[in-house]
């Protein structure tokens, strides 16, 4: 057996998708004689700063060996990926043997690939060392000769390195179409969506109208159908084919994934998060969610054992001064109705969250609520005369006037919920591509799926 790996040939501009390399490729092996035997979509590390569109990296599992592959490999990259544009700079890694018995080093290459920033100098020591086959490529006027081989390797390990996986049908257009509209029957796509789901997710926005399943970007992509078994979507994909409404698909390819399966997080407490990196956090709400500009909509989370209690959430808003731990968490104004979830978050809520870590701030995809708050403090009123009492100074607690009752601090008072114990998550039109949606299953609480 061989592997193929391949990253970094996504042009936003002149349309080229490694997606699509990756198909040509199968296609070329299978005219020289060969056998692909698994097509892998691999999803890095989306904070990456110089990915291209959704930072996937492509594995071939062939039975060429490995010096034709590596032939085959490098001519079609090179008939095909564009070199224009200058966020591009495509590699490509060849390892001789079987996907299950590649080095640990190369394991745990991809397995930080997924949840860490690389630098090209260490995946080179690692392809080296492994005695691979490489080369990398620089669109015009990048800076990086072959950058692309950082991820071309991670899909070279992704095999023996990760236990879940979903599935893509992929549908493409010809290739000369690129750039101009996509014609996709919007009914067939919904109502083939409807009857996917909930083995087929993520094709459709239902709340938002939108055809989630058809990109905007100017490649050979008609549409991905994303789901738990290949034959769902492929049965989804051709629905959609078959519609009058639609153009004629060029050719298909059904990969195995990493998609829907949030292999990006680790778990992570507040105050040792890295930069860059993604996790699950365990914290208490310590502000009120505040809607900022642009419609961004933020809180803070405090560590669960350095969270405020009511008491001392009073002194230190009488006094200005607390000791505690926290972390901004943010759902941004493209998660739309997400937000409103987020608004209704109050102090003293326990919460895990999910989400990229990125200058001090975590970013939304989903968030379970473990415990919440059903009480606020509020300005105590008179037992005699039922008015509320006043400030009798800093840090001296609360006093009525006319009756000259007191109480040390703010009183408990029981308030409605809207939100319910259990995951909420954005949208499917918000979700990045290794989010794991709600509908898949497998989470510790009740869950609240959007569709």
């Amino acid at each position: 057996m061989t592997v193929i790996g391949l990253d970094d040939t996504d042009s936003r501009s002149e349309g080229m998708c490694t997606t699509y390399l990756a198909t040509r490729l199968a296609e070329a092996i299978a005219d020289a004689g060969g056998r692909v035997d698994r097509r892998l979509l691999i999803r890095l590390n989306p904070a990456v700063k110089h990915k291209t569109r959704g930072n996937a990296a492509l594995a071939l599992h062939t039975d060429l060996a490995a010096d034709r592959a590596f032939e085959l490999a490098c001519d079609r990259l090179e008939s095909l990926a564009i070199n224009a544009d200058s966020r591009t700079s495509p590699g490509v890694v060849v390892a001789p043997g079987s996907p299950e018995a590649v080095p640990e080093a190369v394991v745990d290459h991809a397995r930080r690939a997924i949840r860490h920033r690389l630098i090209l100098e260490e995946a080179r020591a690692t392809i080296d060392a492994a005695g691979y086959r490489h080369r990398g490529w620089a669109g015009t006027g990048c800076d990086v000769r072959g950058r692309g081989r950082i991820g071309a390797l991670a899909a070279v390990g992704a095999w023996a390195a990760f236990e879940a996986w979903t599935h893509e049908t992929i549908a493409y257009r010809a290739f000369d179409r690129c750039g101009t509209p996509r014609a996709v029957d919007r009914e067939a796509v919904f109502a083939a969506a409807e009857d996917g789901y909930p083995e087929v997710w993520d094709t459709v926005d239902r709340e938002a109208g939108a055809a989630v399943c058809v990109p905007n970007a100017p490649g050979p992509i008609l549409y991905g159908i994303r789901g738990d078994d290949p034959a769902a979507t492929r049965r989804v994909a051709d629905r959609i084919a078959d519609a009058a409404g639609t153009e004629t698909v060029d050719r298909w390819s059904t990969f195995l994934t990493n998609q829907g399966t949030d292999a990006h997080l680790a778990a992570g407490s507040i105050g040792a998060l890295r930069e860059g990196a993604g996790y699950r956090v365990d914290g208490v709400v310590e502000s009120p969610p505040e809607t900022r500009q642009g419609g961004h909509v933020f809180f803070e989370l405090a560590a669960a054992d350095t969270a405020a209690s009511m008491e001392t959430a009073d002194m230190a808003a009488s006094t200005g001064t607390t000791d505690v731990e926290t972390v901004d968490c943010v759902a941004f104004e493209p998660t739309k109705r997400f937000r409103d979830r987020v608004r209704a978050l109050r102090i003293g809520d326990r919460l895990t969250v999910c989400g990229e870590h990125s200058e001090g701030t975590i970013k939304l995809e989903k968030f379970a609520v473990r415990e919440l708050n059903h009480t606020e403090r509020v300005t105590p009123t008179c037992p005699d005369c039922g008015r509320r009492m006043k400030s009798a100074g800093r840090g001296q607690g609360y006093r009525c006037r006319d009756c000259g009752t007191t109480e040390p601090a703010k009183v408990d008072r029981e308030v409605d919920r809207e939100l319910e114990a259990g995951w909420y998550e954005v949208p499917p039109v918000a979700r990045r591509h290794i989010a794991k949606p709600l509908v898949r299953g497998g989470f510790d609480a009740a869950t609240h799926p959007e569709r």
